[in-house]
């Protein structure tokens, strides 16, 4: 069983305010306590304040020299193309090669009608730019849908692509197209059952299984005002479609022990990477009990 990379949602805007931080601090306290990744959200118009992911990543970057560089998850198909593509390699360059792409389609029709996209194609835009982001992050001349053929400059090593969602569209185009698979806030047994169908997908084109990345949330401590396990969990349980009873069990909470447990309850499961967002307490707090957490795992 191999080692459990562990990375963590950078903090938003409003933790940002409240706790004193900015970006390229933050990022570099992740890097400084041992984590493998800082993350950032990829957000048009959802009424609450987020900034741009690009931006963020590019902060993220320039304050780090080693961590991973993660967008969770980036939604291409609410851009041109060609500019999807020219900002995913500017943040593969200035990162030094460190960016993660996690890639979605999601976002709700508010997101898609802000961008002047229509709902119904995302499916087949995500395809598409699963399909020809690599040719044109790797410098080649590459025809646009119903466009010119363009040519992007610098080239860039293709970044891993993790594709979004548990979704069974989602585990097939991760199959087809992706390097890791990263569902969010789903159940263990969907998860394995995911692996199962993703391997035996990903045979089927002649591609090896792609990595398990799992998107998860909690908090970690144990002093007094922390939300509990029950509360984390009712506030998800809704909006990711997954029954309170099961939801209860999916947050990383307690202290480094109790959260090692679970960490090493996902690494069973085949999962090689975790990204978590932190539900409450001091962010940079949080981020040296998790790295606490997952040492005992080495």
């Amino acid at each position: 069983m191999g080692r459990l990379e562990i990375g963590v949602v950078l903090p938003g805007i409003a933790v940002q305010r409240r706790q004193g931080l900015d970006l390229a601090t933050a990022a570099q306290h992740a890097e400084d306590a041992g984590l493998d990744g800082v993350w950032h959200g990829d957000h048009l118009a959802t009424g609450t304040p987020s900034l741009d992911c690009a931006v963020g990543l590019a902060t993220a970057a320039a304050a780090t020299t080693r961590i991973r560089i993660g967008a969770s998850v980036f939604i291409p198909a609410i851009r041109p193309l060609a500019w999807a593509a020219k900002q995913v390699a500017a943040l593969q360059y200035v990162s030094g090669g460190r960016l993660v792409l996690g890639v979605g389609s999601g976002g709700g029709p508010e997101q898609w009608a802000a961008a002047g996209v229509p709902y119904g194609e995302r499916g087949a835009r995500t395809d598409t730019a699963l399909e020809l982001l690599p040719r044109l992050l790797s410098g080649e001349p590459v025809r646009l849908p119903h466009g010119p053929e363009v040519e992007l400059s610098p080239a860039v090593p293709v970044p891993e692509i993790w594709v979004g969602n548990a979704s069974p569209a989602a585990v097939r185009r991760a199959a087809r197209l992706g390097t890791g698979w990263f569902p969010s806030l789903v159940p263990d047994a969907r998860v394995a059952d995911g692996a199962a169908r993703l391997a035996d997908l990903a045979a089927g084109h002649g591609r090896p299984a792609p990595v398990i990345a799992l998107g998860t949330t909690g908090v970690l401590g144990t002093e007094p005002g922390l939300p509990t396990r029950e509360e984390i969990a009712a506030g998800f349980a809704g909006v990711y479609g997954v029954p309170l009873e099961e939801a209860v069990a999916l947050p990383v909470t307690g202290g480094p022990a109790e959260a090692a447990e679970r960490l090493a309850a996902c690494r069973a499961l085949g999962v090689s990477h975790l990204v978590l967002g932190f539900a409450g307490g001091d962010w940079r707090r949080q981020c040296d009990l998790l790295a606490a957490a997952g040492a005992l795992l080495d």
